[in-house]
């Protein structure tokens, strides 16, 4: 289009800004769309070229194919290594939990043996002290029978 085919009117002036009607004049007969209207024919193919097309189709399909089944093999590869992988941490974890388990009763064992152990000493200093007193006072008894008479 030419400058001379649009007509620029100035609107109202407002404090935001500007505004303009832009006016198109209609369209000369003589001018020349720059596209044709009508698509282009389209030449008869051969027989050969068909079947090349169809052959490169069916490669692109093949190739298409591979590359997925490709994508999918690779997707399973890392299920498998994320599998793999959680599988030892749980292992890890369990053996790790199963080891603190055993000390910690091993720990507990030997605590408890070894109350048990000074309750019993306690019990023998009793039983000796306790034997201490019956000889003591045996030993008084027939001394306080003889002062008595």
């Amino acid at each position: 289009m030419a400058s001379s085919d649009i007509q620029v009117k100035e609107l109202e002036k407002r404090a935001s800004g500007q505004a303009f009607e832009l006016i198109l004049s209609p369209r000369s007969k003589e001018s020349v769309p720059d596209f044709p209207l009508s698509p282009p024919k389209k030449k008869d193919l051969s027989l050969e070229e068909i079947q090349k097309k169809l052959e490169a189709a069916e490669e692109r399909r093949k190739s298409h194919e591979a590359e997925v089944l490709k994508q999918l093999a690779e997707k399973r590869e890392h299920e498998k290594e994320v599998i793999q992988k959680a599988i030892e941490e749980n292992n890890n974890f369990s053996k790790m939990a199963e080891e603190k388990l055993t000390h910690k009763m091993e720990a507990n064992k030997e605590n408890r043996e070894a109350q048990m152990a000074a309750k019993l000493e306690r019990l023998r200093e009793k039983d000796k002290h306790i034997e201490e007193v019956r000889k003591n006072k045996e030993s008084k008894d027939p001394a306080d029978e003889t002062e008595a008479d």
